[in-house]
Parts: structure tokens; C-alpha cells; sequence
């Protein structure tokens, strides 16, 4: 499992050097954003990091994207129009990405309160959650639109 790691201090910037010497910082900047990925394919590494921790450590990822590969292997089977397929792609994908953010959302605020319980956290991992629920019974509607009639169709039912 991907354990994330910090970077080095001499990477980041520290505040307190634009404190001291403001004359050289004359625009407000975003401290040591810049400076986690110096470089394209870093950020692509990074990004594809998120996507195996994802995988591997996310259950309900993985049930996703076996879902949509389901899903991909048979609008093609059925032979689809592109333009459905498109639809499918985009609708897997939303459901993709919003388990991304639930995982980053649940990971920022188990960072933020540690192991002691608030409202506040239960309410910002629930509504993370609820988003990925609402966009996967959404995907699975779209799905069975675009799906079952060709389906019906293909099987001569």
C-alpha cells in the first residue's frame, strides 16, 4: 500500500520567509503548492499514485470500476452508438471521480480530527458518501436506458 510521504523541507517554502521579507513577495502567493510536483510527468505519477492507493485500499472503487468495465463490454456487444457509449463513459467516470473525493474528503478530515468523533466530520464524510450514491443509482438508470432496450433487442425477447 502506498504510504504518502512529505516533502522534503527544503522543497516548501516556509511562510515565515515571505514574512520576513515582503518586498520580494509584493503579490499574495500559494505557499508550496507549486512545489510537490516540480515537473508534468511528476504530477501524472502523483496522480496515478491516487489511483492505485484508490484501487487497492477502496473496496467500493473497485466494485465501480469492475461495474463499468461490465458496462463498456457490453454497450459494445450490443454495439451501441458512440454517442452511448460517450454517455456510459461519462457516467462511469462521474461515479469514478466522486469516490476519489470521498476518499480524499474522509482522508482530510481523519487528518484533521484524528480519532475523536465531531458532528461536523460525520457530516462532511456522509454527504461525500451520499454523493457517490447519488451518482451511482444515476449511472445505473442512464445504464439501463441505454442498455436494456438493445439488450431486449439483441436477445429477441
Amino acid at each position: 500500500m502506498l504510504v504518502p510521504q512529505e516533502p522534503s523541507p527544503d522543497l516548501r517554502p516556509a511562510l515565515r520567509d515571505v514574512q520576513e521579507r515582503p518586498s520580494e513577495h509584493p503579490k499574495v502567493r500559494r505557499l508550496g503548492a507549486w512545489t510537490v510536483a516540480g515537473d508534468l510527468p511528476a504530477s501524472f505519477r502523483y496522480a496515478a499514485q491516487g489511483l492505485i492507493y484508490s484501487f487497492r485500499s477502496q473496496r467500493n472503487f473497485r466494485i465501480h470500476v469492475v461495474t463499468g468495465a461490465v458496462v463498456f463490454a457490453l454497450g459494445l456487444w450490443l454495439q451501441l452508438p458512440l454517442a452511448q457509449i460517450a454517455v456510459l463513459v461519462l457516467t462511469v467516470a462521474a461515479v469514478l471521480v466522486l469516490e476519489l473525493i470521498n476518499t480524499a474528503t474522509e482522508a482530510v478530515v481523519d487528518l484533521a480530527i484524528g480519532r475523536r468523533f465531531h458532528p461536523l466530520a460525520r457530516i462532511a464524510k456522509d454527504c461525500a458518501a451520499a454523493a457517490v450514491l447519488v451518482a451511482a443509482i444515476s449511472s445505473l438508470v442512464i445504464a439501463a436506458l441505454l442498455l436494456l432496450p438493445a439488450l431486449i433487442a439483441r436477445l429477441g425477447v
